[in-house]
């Protein structure tokens, strides 16, 4: 390093920056034992040699950035030397410090955008394989750090290259919210259709042995996509459309079946049509809340989930009641 001097450098993100050299030590450029270049060295050559025009990088390579303004000077490629931007890091959820792989493994949230296998076999989830949508994931990362100075989030690709522009790019350090990276998700997979979410939700139904008409799960899939964040939440959410409960939620087992409110439920079942069961049910004067959680738990397995009238409206009223009475016989 000389000794002495002020390096005057330009960031397009930071701005100008003085360092002086009295503050950096010298670097190993060549490798004496294997005959290979270090990092600075090769980076700056291989830089020149494509004709690189901007170079942006994370800002932990910021202590760097004298040294290369050096190295260009030596080799007196000034006048082609590229611009340099420092993008913000990417911090923890919670706490201080980089965001890590380690983070991601903790709280339960992919760190790279495809799995990845260690060399020791360690394995690190990926945005791809839990079920992120590619533009989801681009607008998400698009926003950690950038901020286009309006209130719009969602940018499809040619949006966000029409707007990004590295002076909007902030200096300080972007939180990674996962809770966030979810709500990217979830817009984006209501803003598809009907139709696209099917051909997406049908292979997941053939894993499971389900063999349903792309009609029937297009229309499955407009009905639950409101409630979904991913593709593979549809079968969480709908699976009742398709099979028929073969286990009961226990603790709504414990609060809604009773005998008669089972009787209750069958009577309403057997004498009232989908559109016309909660007038029924009030006009018998049961307990409403009761005799739909129950009828609920006999079509899903669950007291909670969609709606009854939803759920006749697919299946039908027969298997309805069929599903009824199959509750009765496995819980006796």
């Amino acid at each position: 390093m000389p000794e002495g001097r002020t390096i005057e450098m330009d960031d397009l993100i930071r701005g100008h920056i003085s360092v002086n050299t009295a503050t950096l030590d010298d670097k190993v450029l060549w490798k004496r034992a294997d005959e290979l270049p270090t990092y600075h060295l090769a980076n700056i050559v291989d830089d020149h040699l494509m004709e690189i025009t901007e170079v942006i990088r994370g800002e932990e390579w910021l202590p760097s950035l004298p040294l290369h303004y050096l190295l260009y000077e030596a080799f007196g490629w000034q006048d082609s030397q590229p611009r340099f931007a420092h993008l913000p890091l990417l911090l923890k959820p919670v706490g201080n410090g980089k965001l890590s792989k380690r983070d991601g493994d903790k709280m339960g949230f992919p760190v790279f955008p495809l799995r990845w296998t260690s060399p020791t076999g360690e394995v690190s989830r990926g945005y791809r394989e839990d079920g992120y949508f590619p533009d989801a994931f681009v607008n998400l990362l698009a926003m950690l750090g950038w901020n286009p100075g309006t209130e719009q989030e969602l940018f499809s690709l040619p949006e966000l290259v029409q707007a990004f522009s590295l002076d909007k790019v902030g200096k300080a350090g972007a939180k990674f919210n996962p809770d966030k990276a979810k709500w990217f998700n979830r817009e984006y997979l209501r803003m598809r259709s009907d139709r696209e979410l099917a051909v997406l939700f049908l292979p997941l139904l053939q894993e499971k042995g389900i063999d349903a008409a792309p009609d029937y799960v297009e229309r499955v899939v407009g009905l639950i996509k409101e409630r979904a964040t991913f593709v593979q939440d549809f079968w969480d959410i709908a699976s009742c459309l398709f099979v028929a409960p073969t286990e009961f939620v226990q603790k709504d087992v414990d609060k809604f079946y009773k005998p008669e409110i089972y009787d209750a439920a069958l009577d309403a079942m057997q004498n009232a049509s989908a559109e016309g069961l909660e007038d029924y049910i009030r006009e018998k004067g049961y307990p409403m809340g009761k005799v739909m959680n129950l009828i609920r738990l006999a079509l899903t397995g669950a007291a909670s989930g969609l709606g009854i009238a939803d759920i006749l409206r697919f299946i039908g009223h027969e298997e309805a009641l069929r599903r009824l009475r199959h509750m009765k016989e496995r819980l006796g």
